[in-house]
């Protein structure tokens, strides 16, 4: 596999950060930089520089002469990033209901199909069209600032939110909890859709909380 150069510092990125938060970077033991960068037919200084940024995201750390390692799951981060995306994304999401055209209600809709069907179907890209959804529903309310904000939380949250959807049960209530959101935002019904933002996100950290302890 190699990588066709347009902007390789940020296709790198883009393309590490994806695998990190599929889960196929294993988190203990060090990222073998030899082997990735052989597979991507690129030199080491790229992708140390990609690894240095995903440092940045809060996605890897790094150890003096031992390299980059994906960030264990944690409770305290876990509380952290959902806190602040129960400050933001409520508001945020009202707006957004507000303020959407009818071409980005129609987008809206496509991702939901899409991760409803990987939801309920338990595949690969659950995460990722779980953070796409809510993105999408986030982007026409005009807050560019708070909206990135949220997309770099969305990030942090993506790995939990693969954690969160293990037990059995939990991808049929994510689908009804997105769906009740998808009507309410559709409506243009910005105070359901602050309620139910608020609500979604608590109860996922709330479950989250447990199953951490449980591991911790």
């Amino acid at each position: 596999m190699s990588i066709i150069i347009r902007n390789l510092s940020d296709q790198l990125v883009d393309l590490v950060r994806e695998r990190v938060l599929s889960g196929l970077v294993p988190n203990d033991r060090a990222i073998r930089q030899d082997s990735l960068a052989a597979e991507l037919g690129i030199s080491k200084i790229p992708l140390r520089e990609a690894l240095a940024r995903l440092e940045q995201e809060g996605l890897l750390f790094s150890k003096a002469n031992r390299g980059f390692f994906v960030r264990p799951l944690s409770r305290p981060e876990a509380e952290e990033v959902f806190a602040l995306r129960i400050k933001l994304e409520p508001d945020a999401m009202a707006k957004g209901a507000e303020r959407a055209s009818e071409e980005e209600q129609r987008a809206a809709q496509n991702v939901f199909a899409k991760l409803h069907q990987l939801t309920d179907g338990r595949g690969e890209g659950v995460g990722a069209f779980n953070r796409a959804f809510h993105l999408a529903l986030l982007a026409p309310s005009g807050l560019d600032l708070t909206v990135d904000i949220l997309r770099r939380l969305h990030v942090l949250s993506e790995r939990y939110v693969r954690k969160h959807l293990e037990p059995l049960g939990r991808d049929e209530r994510a689908n009804e909890e997105h769906r009740e959101m998808l009507e309410a935002w559709l409506a243009r019904d910005g105070v359901r859709t602050r309620s139910l933002t608020e609500v979604h996100v608590q109860k996922t950290m709330d479950d989250l909380a447990q199953q951490l302890d449980v591991e911790e």
